[in-house]
């Protein structure tokens, strides 16, 4: 599962301008968070039992909240096209 991404380039330029910019600190690749974000999402789970190979439960649920209230509903994240 190291290397799932449920969505293509096409998709994540789509939805790049809800990324907020890095200030300093490295942040974790946004297509493996949106990726499992979709993952837990579309499967019903929980944070804590997404794919563990990519970033901890709590990036994917603050970024989750943060990107939803730039304007991403959260009713897009399984359906992104």
């Amino acid at each position: 599962m190291g290397d799932l991404f449920l969505l293509s380039e096409r998709q994540i330029v789509r939805i790049s301008p809800f990324f907020p910019l890095a200030h300093g600190v490295p942040r974790v690749d946004d297509r493996q968070v949106v990726s499992r974000i979709v993952y837990v999402i579309r499967n019903g789970l929980q944070w804590k039992d997404g794919p563990r190979d990519y970033s901890p439960h709590k990036t994917l649920y603050s970024r989750f909240i943060r990107w939803s209230r730039l304007g991403l509903p959260p009713g897009k994240w399984s359906s992104v096209k």
